[in-house]
């Protein structure tokens, strides 16, 4: 991985590349951000400067031996920690257990979640966990020599999914770490990691992806047409993961801009049983498609809204969604349109967190009816 290819994120590749040249590289680094925001995709492009033997200003030569090696993930100077899933309850599972797939995986695309992951090597019901082993084998690959990099780089993938017991050990190896070692943590969830081990890392707070930059990339990089990729960029709210998700997902936009306006249209003209015939239809759906579609609800909210102040460069729109807007827009207006979007978001929140969905669902609705003839 190159920064060069890392999607957005240059406030943060010009403050690395600016830590190696200045000599101030830290022992650790935390890389907080949320899914799909380049957390990995930036630990491994900043391991392999690190150990390039000829780098540039702004990246990797590509060319030298480490290079070569960093970019087919087989350098023996750069280490990988990952969540896996045991597949015998008698044997511990580690990292290396999974190397091949690991590498394959990740070089076909570096931008993934964790439940894709994990489906890649089990059962994706399961979730992967960074058993106290793994402690263990970190141990005993950062106290050997350096085979032929200036650093050792371990980087750890979610080290808020070890064990308590892994997490000690952790914090062990951090507070007296070996020379000529670097930590790379990326973390998706900081708060659930140890507060001492958080201290003793550098933060890196990883902001969503602009919007704008996932357009570009979807377009630039997959040939997307404009307005597909506008849509997904719009609907992945800066995760590019999620980008991924929805071009992937044949007929999703149609499916979740049906399922908003049968939402917009029961609630406004107070349809009770339609209302219920509407939450039923969907709290039977995955959560992920739930908390997909209130994303998908809030801009297109946001976007109605916009749309009453005739300037259409301020609205990605397919020509399905613009027809629905154009008469839809004079309803969303400044006295209702915050609060459908907070109930939204609190819907999204509940469901995270494994509320129960027709409640939620039927909940929300409900306080649509009297939010949305706020005009």
């Amino acid at each position: 991985m190159l920064f060069k290819e890392v999607i957005g994120q240059q406030s943060i590749k010009e403050h690395l590349v600016k830590s190696v040249k200045e000599n101030k590289v830290s022992h650790a680094y935390l890389l907080a951000g949320n899914e799909g925001t380049g957390g990995l995709a930036l630990a491994m492009a900043f391991a392999r400067y690190l150990n390039c033997l000829n780098p540039s200003e702004t990246d990797s030569c590509e060319t030298c031996n480490s290079c070569m090696k960093a970019g087919k993930m087989i350098h023996p100077d750069i280490h990988f920690v990952y969540p896996v899933i045991k597949k015998e309850s008698s044997k511990p599972a580690k990292s290396d257990d999974f190397i091949s797939k690991w590498r394959s995986f990740v070089l076909s695309n570096p931008y993934f979640s964790s439940l894709q992951w994990i489906s890649k090597i089990g059962d994706e019901k399961k979730s992967g966990v960074i058993y106290v082993e793994e402690s263990l084998s970190i141990i005993k690959k950062l106290n050997l020599k350096n085979f032929e990099g200036k650093h050792k780089i371990m980087i750890i993938w979610l080290p808020e999914r070890m064990n308590d017991a892994g997490a000690n050990k952790l914090l062990k190896i951090l507070e007296e770490p070996p020379a000529s070692t670097v930590f790379l943590l990326v973390s998706e969830n900081p708060g659930a990691l140890l507060p001492t081990i958080v201290s003793r890392a550098q933060l890196i707070n990883i902001p969503p992806i602009e919007t704008k930059t996932i357009t570009e990339e979807l377009i630039n990089k997959f040939s997307i047409l404009p307005n597909d990729a506008n849509v997904a960029a719009r609907l992945s709210n800066g995760n590019f993961v999620t980008a991924l998700e929805y071009l992937d997902s044949e007929g999703s936009n149609n499916e979740l801009m049906d399922n908003f306006t049968s939402l917009m249209r029961a609630t406004y003209n107070i349809k009770i049983f339609d209302v219920e015939k509407w939450v039923s239809e969907m709290s039977v759906l995955p959560r992920d498609v739930l908390k997909n579609f209130f994303v998908y609800s809030i801009g297109m909210l946001r976007d109605s809204f916009l749309y009453n102040f005739k300037q259409p460069e301020l609205v990605f729109l397919s020509q399905k969604e613009t027809d629905f807007v154009s008469k839809f827009s004079p309803f969303i207006t400044h006295n209702n349109v915050i609060q459908m979007v907070e109930e939204l978001e609190l819907a999204y929140d509940h469901i995270e967190q494994n509320g129960n969905a027709k409640i939620i669902l039927f909940d929300m609705a409900i306080k649509f009816i009297t939010i949305i003839k706020k005009k």
